[in-house]
Order: structure tokens, then sequence, then C-alpha cells
């Protein structure tokens, strides 16, 4: 029986032109070898199975070749090429530096470069893995790298080139090798197919390819497993079945299913998915990148970023048609946050299921049902209609509906809106009865606003917002109202940490300092505060209006002015602490003294 060669050693290339992929690379190579402009270090870099260490040894070859063709090719005719290709050459050494990752094999190796070449020009070195050399190996290399004998070409080749010292990456030429196409991987594959006498259909071909992820000897490492697999006959349904991928289709499927809102269907597509053995996450990131397919076929000129098959490009076209961008840029957002919530889920199927619930809602109309799952629209439109409300007819609602409370009007409520009827304070309501829809005669029908489903009434709504106001609107330089009542400082004190209650959150640091002064009466209406120091005092000055404002407003004096100063270094005091406190107060009052004495007072 002859031996059997796996595809990936049985058609590696021997030459530049049947390299795969990177035509680029191999060009510059083929006309360094003809110009005969070598450099003495080169490294290869790029993902795996894409050709590195295979346009190595066929650079090694042509470097040596003793009649290299006009294209800078290997003759494969002279005694330097014979010797390379029967792997008896003394010239061409390989490292794997995986497993030779010492200073010992570093040493080694330098020895090597100081025996000239006895066929050829050149002592090639190709260490593979570079990346694995230990920080030592790294350094005792250094110094040969950078100037080798003229006889000696180092070629070093990398997946990872971030793990290169910055030292040896600045003493090498590099190229950096390019992942497979999908459509390169194809034409390759089905090469392989023909010399091998393989039937094929390309969309399992097209499978093949997009399962290497860019890796030439990977595609051709699955193709041999398909090939086993299909006894010589390799089938779509039976390259999906032995490489447990999921069948495109179920995506199509998916797609058009959430177009048209059919929930139900979706979850039970999913749940034949996830009965095939294939995980949740699978479906997800699969399904993203089969949106991302059909959002790149939706304009020509993204359509070559699909890397698929000419007849699964198609498939994608049609189902674009269908699509609206929105859904699609929705559908990808929604998935690319069940990718990220995944691993930390505890309710994996659940996480993946409510995924494809709101994917298959993207599209639906918005419903006013109550129970048709869109609250927080409904949300946002309710509070769009309050703030529509006016302040007076707010008000009004809050009246009627605190009378209703306390057993003012019997057998339905009240609800204030322009129109006929007179309130306690002397405005026009309009009375509507307990049945909404049933207004009185000769009002006009006004929808109500329930806001007790959601933890609200208009009464602690009115209450809220009239607390916020008193402070928050007190920015805006008030009028002169022309009232003039007079205040003491203890009534200014009291309305001066009411106002400091008060304020808003974001100034909870300045209203907590503001608690520690004491506003005095110069001359009346005239307030000063004094500030312990600037910083506080340049923040203070900032709210200034808003502080006088809400004085004035409090105290029922427009003529009131507010004057801030800096204290003097002799009017700044130490913040006493509460036990301080406490032994001052009964030094100033005896009577607490000997309260304190005869209950044994003592501060906790």
């Amino acid at each position: 029986m002859k031996e059997y060669i796996v595809s990936a050693r049985k058609y590696r290339p021997g030459s530049f032109d049947a390299v795969v992929g990177q035509e680029a690379l191999t060009t510059t190579l083929k006309n360094a070898v003809k110009s005969g402009k070598l450099a003495h270090a080169y490294l290869f870099c790029g993902p795996r199975g894409v050709g590195k260490t295979t346009c190595a040894r066929i650079f090694a070859k042509a470097i040596n070749c003793q009649n290299p063709t006009a294209e800078g090719e290997a003759c494969n005719e002279c005694e330097s090429c014979k010797a390379f290709n029967e792997g008896r050459s003394y010239n061409i050494f390989e490292l794997d530096a995986a497993s030779n990752n010492s200073v010992e094999n570093i040493k080694a190796l330098m020895e090597q470069t100081r025996i000239p070449p006895q066929v050829g020009k050149y002592k090639v070195f190709i260490i593979d893995e570079v990346h694995m050399l230990s920080t030592a190996a790294f350094n005792a290399f250094l110094k040969t790298l950078e100037e080798p004998p003229s006889h000696v070409v180092f070629i070093l080749a990398t997946t990872e080139k971030h793990k290169i010292l910055p030292t040896i990456i600045s003493r090498c030429q590099i190229y950096d090798f390019e992942r497979m196409t999908v459509p390169n991987i194809i034409k390759q594959l089905k090469m392989v197919a023909e010399n091998e006498g393989i039937t094929y259909e390309e969309e399992a071909l097209n499978v093949i390819a997009e399962k290497a992820d860019g890796g030439m000897r990977d595609a051709l490492s699955v193709f041999d497993q398909a090939a086993s697999f299909c006894q010589g006959n390799i089938t779509y349904q039976k390259v999906i079945e032995d490489l447990n991928v999921l069948d495109a289709d179920n995506y199509f499927n998916i797609i058009d299913l959430c177009l048209e809102n059919k929930t139900a269907e979706v979850m039970a597509l999913l749940n034949n998915v996830i009965n095939k053995g294939f995980d949740g996450s699978h479906l997800i990131s699969g399904l993203a990148m089969h949106v991302r397919n059909v959002l790149m076929a939706k304009d020509e000129q993204t359509l070559p970023l699909l890397q698929t098959s000419a007849r699964q490009a198609e498939r994608y076209k049609e189902q674009a048609k269908k699509c609206p961008a929105k859904f699609l840029y929705k559908a990808l957002k929604i998935m690319n946050d069940c990718d990220i919530n995944y691993r930390q889920s505890g309710n994996k199927r659940l996480l993946v299921e409510l995924t494809l619930i709101e994917i298959s809602q993207v599209t639906q109309p918005d419903d006013e049902g109550a129970a048709s799952g869109r609250g927080p629209k409904r949300l946002k439109s309710l509070f769009k209609r309050l703030r529509s409300v006016k302040p007076t007819e707010v008000k009004q609602v809050a009246e009627a509906e605190a009378r209703d409370e306390k057993g003012g009007v019997a057998g339905g409520r009240a609800v204030a809106s322009p129109g006929s009827g007179v309130t306690a304070s002397g405005s026009p309501v309009t009375t509507v009865s307990a049945d909404e829809t049933k207004p009185v005669v000769g009002a006009s029908p006004v929808k109500r606003l329930k806001l007790g489903a959601i933890g609200k009434t208009f009464a602690n709504l009115r209450q809220k917002g009239e607390e916020r106001h008193q402070f928050e609107d007190a920015g805006v330089e008030e009028k002169d109202s022309g009232e003039r009542h007079d205040f003491t400082e203890e009534q200014l004190m009291t309305q001066w940490l009411a106002m400091c209650n008060r304020m808003p959150q974001q100034f909870t640091g300045i209203a907590a300092r503001m608690k520690n002064m004491t506003p005095v009466i110069t001359e009346f209406p005239n307030v000063e505060v004094v500030v312990d120091n600037q910083i506080l005092l340049d923040d203070i000055l900032k709210i200034k209006g808003r502080i006088l404002s809400t004085l004035a407003l409090a105290l029922k004096n427009s003529a009131i002015t507010l004057n801030l100063r800096l204290a003097k270094p002799d009017e700044v005091k130490r913040i006493l602490t509460n036990g301080e406190r406490f032994n001052e107060l009964k030094n100033d009052n005896k009577a607490f003294e000997k309260l304190a004495e005869l209950l044994e007072l003592e501060l906790n």
C-alpha cells in the first residue's frame, strides 16, 4: 500500500509561484534574489498556517541556487537545489525555538556560523517560533545578529511579533504575512480535490474555508478530515455534520422570522438548535456574523467584504433587500451585548432567548395595549403629557385629589381642567364623574392622568415640586415685589438652615459648610456672612443670586442685601468636637453643669 501523506505536506509549495495569497511578499523576495541585494536578517510574521516557514525554505533554496531563473526562482537542477530537495543540505539549518530556547542552544548555533558553506553562497539559519527564546538567549543572539559573517543569513519566523525584543526587530527586515482569504482557500482546495480525484460541492468547500479561519494548513487538514468522512464525495450536509457546524439556513430562517415578529417560531428554532448539541453562544456569534454579512450585502461597495461563495453571496443580497438597515444595526448591538454578558450570566439559555425575543420585536410597531411589553415607551409618553400640563392645572387636580382623600367628594373623583365651575380659590374648573368616559354635560372631555400606577400622586408631585422650585428657581433675579417685612436674626438663621437643607444634590458639600456659618444683620435689612477660606467663598459667590432670592422670598423682604466676605485671621474659629462643645456648655452654664452631675451625664 502506498504511503499516505497529508495534503498540508503533500501540497506544500516548492516555489514562490506556488505560494497562495502572499503575492506582494513573494515578489519582493524574488526581486531580492534576482538583484542579489540580500539583508543579513529577515523576520517573517503572521498568523499560523499562512506560509512563513514555507517561504523561508523557498527563499533559502533560491539564494543558494547556482543557476537561478530570470524570475528569481530556484532551478531545482544544481547540486545545492538537489541537496535541499533530498534533505541533505548542510547549508540550511532549521531550529525550533519552542523546544530549543536556552542560551546553550543559541551558542551552539552561533558556533555553526563561523564555518563557511561548502556548496552554495550562504549558510541560512531558519529559527521558527523565535518568540519562544528566553531573554538570556535573545541577548546571546543579539551581537551575532547585528554583525554576522558575510556568508550567513538569518530568517526568523514568529506568530507573535510583540513578544520579540525591540533590539532584535530593529536589526531585521520585517515581512508581515496576510491571512488567507476565503476565495483563495477555496481555489486551492479545488486544485487539491481535482488532483486527488475527489468530487465536491462549492458550499462545502466554503464551510471548510470559513472553519480554517485564514490558515491554509488548517484548511487542508480539515479538507482531509472531510474527504475521509465523505468517502471521496464532499457534500455540504456531510461537511456540516462532520465538523459540527450550524447550518447557515438556520440564520436565514431566524432573520426572516424576526422580520415578521414571529417570536414563538424563533423560540422553537432555538430549541431545535440547542437539542442538536450547539451552545447558545455559538448560535449568537454565528447569527451576529450572518447579520454583519447581510449588512455588507446591502451596498455594492461592501460586497467584497463578504468572503463567501458566489451562491451564498446571492442569498445574502436577497435577504438584505428585505432587511431595513435600522433593524440590522439594532440586532447587531443586541447580540453584542449578549456576547459580553454571556460568561457572567447564571441562566445562559434565558439570556439567549431574551436576546432573540428583543431582535424579533425590533420591527414591531409600538403597541398601546396594557400587556404590550413596551413599558418604557409608554412611560416616556406619559411624562411628555405631564410636561404639557400647565402648573395651574396640576395644582387644581392636586387640590381635588386632596379633597377626595378627606371625603370631600363622594362617589367619584374631581378632576380639574379649564372649563365651567369654580374651585375654592376661584379658579374655573370642570368636574368629571368617576366614569372617565362620561364627562359632565357642557364640559370638554379630559383624559385623566393616573400617577398612582407608578407610585406617584399629584399631591406628592406638587409637594416635591414646590420644595425643589423654591431653591432651583432662585437663580433667576427676582423683581422687587414691594414686600418689606421685618425679621430677626433668629428668623434669618432659621431660614438660612432651611435653605441649606433644601439645596439640590450637586450643592451638598457647600450646604454642609454653610450650616456652620452664622448670618448677621449689620444694618437692617443688610445681611453679612463671614466665610472661613477663599475657595469656599468663590463657590458661594457663584450661587449668591440664588441664596439672596431664596432668603428674600422666605423672609418676605425684597430689599434684603447679602454681603459675603473672607474672615480675618482673628475671626477664624476652630470647629469644636462634640466633647469640647459639651464641656464648654457646662462651663458657661452652671445650672447645666449641676444637672449633668446629678444625672451623671456623659457624652458617648
